[in-house]
């Protein structure tokens, strides 16, 4: 997952950049986290139709029975539950910042410790250059402890507004009531719902991503600064200054446009996936039987499947497929904005993210960044055992 997580990633309710979007926002990405967020606010087990029984009359939606009940969702206690959204998408990113930021660096080529020679699963010898850990204790032998949350201000900032963003536009543009069909028979009716739950998906990630990207700019630039051990962005107002008097308005929307293509292909890729999975290869007669794991009168007396949990392998998978749009989308927030790790010799100045994309390509740096542990030094870098 990358560093918009949003993304989440992204993907506690603080945006697709969550975690994995880290990024940024990804967000988040960062994450489909976006589709579990959805089924989290579906009717309760008890008050679904059996896929193999008529769905009773006049249900009433989540929505309105946490209207009228006062639950979780309702009008007196939803400014409560936003908060607490905010607060605890707060501290996953907070955690989970240092893992952003040596990505980050790792993204933009920073490589300042040594390779080191080690053996592959056949013995041979390789070349593996240092692990997160030990990244992250060079970072606080130079900046200390507090440096590892270099940036993080600004990305706290991002994931709150995304968040508040997405409950706002939830109040504005009200979700229909989506039923959940898992009978085989019914295919085009079922993948009419996923088609219709994504797309409104897709409308909350875009509008907060680019609401949130200005500050997911401003972050980026706040923690690449360590390379060159500037102090260009120091504060969120001042960086707002400094990028809106160079580089105009458009300065806060570098690399929007792969990182919006990223959630895109993400979403749909996620969804879409967990239903073929669910449609064609998950056993109805052991997922919908009684004594199954998703039956509702006898839960967990047998070992099932469950459908949901399907979403978790496509998130990984997708999230592969679509890294290099998060990279691409990191190393444009940060290219020739007047600090050495966005020109050269670590980067390019890059016309456009298609001529990012195809330089990384050409050089076989696409998925840069995407493994912390075992890194490997690729064919092409200036490292060759002696």
């Amino acid at each position: 997952m990358g560093a918009s997580d949003p993304e989440v990633a992204s993907w506690a309710p603080g945006g697709a950049a969550g975690m994995a979007g880290a990024g940024a926002g990804a967000g988040a990405r960062g994450g489909a986290a976006a589709g579990v967020e959805a089924r989290a606010r579906d009717p309760p087990p008890a008050h679904r139709a059996h896929p193999r029984h008529p769905r009773p009359a006049a249900q009433p939606s989540a929505r309105r029975m946490d209207g009228a009940s006062g639950g979780l969702g309702s009008g007196d206690n939803a400014p409560t539950t936003e908060a607490l959204f905010v607060a605890l998408g707060a501290g996953v990113t907070a955690l989970s910042h240092p893992l952003l930021y040596v990505k980050l660096l790792i993204q933009v080529g920073h490589e300042p410790m040594p390779p080191t020679i080690g053996t592959n699963v056949l013995g041979r010898k390789v070349l593996y250059l240092p692990s997160f850990f030990t990244y992250a204790k060079y970072i606080v032998q130079v900046d200390g402890k507090i440096g590892l949350f270099r940036g993080l201000s600004p990305r706290l900032m991002s994931n709150a507004l995304s968040t508040v963003t997405r409950g706002s536009m939830k109040k504005v543009f009200p979700p229909d009531e989506i039923e959940q069909v898992s009978n085989k028979d019914d295919m085009k009716t079922s993948l009419r719902k996923v088609v219709k739950e994504t797309s409104y998906e897709m409308m909350m990630q875009c509008v907060s991503r680019m609401l949130a990207h200005p500050l997911h700019v401003i972050s980026m630039r706040c923690m690449v600064q360590f390379v060159g051990r500037e102090a260009k962005y120091s504060g969120v107002l001042s960086s707002i200054g400094k990028i809106f008097k160079e580089e105009g308005l458009l300065g806060f929307f570098v690399g929007l446009i792969p990182h919006l293509l990223g959630d895109v292909v993400f979403l749909w890729g996620c969804n879409l996936l967990a239903h073929f999975i669910n449609a064609y290869l998950v056993d109805d007669s052991v997922s919908d039987t009684p004594g199954g794991l998703g039956n509702d009168q006898n839960p967990g007396s047998q070992v099932g499947w469950n459908k949901d949990l399907s979403i978790f392998p496509c998130t990984i998978a997708v999230s592969m497929l679509t890294y290099p749009f998060l990279l691409v989308g990191d190393l444009m927030a940060v290219n020739n904005c007047g600090l050495q790790a966005g020109l050269p010799p670590y980067s390019p100045v890059f016309k456009s993210w298609i001529h990012c994309w195809k330089y990384l390509s050409v050089q076989g740096q696409l998925f840069r960044g995407s493994s912390l542990l075992f890194r490997r030094v690729s064919s092409g870098s200036c490292f060759a055992l002696e």
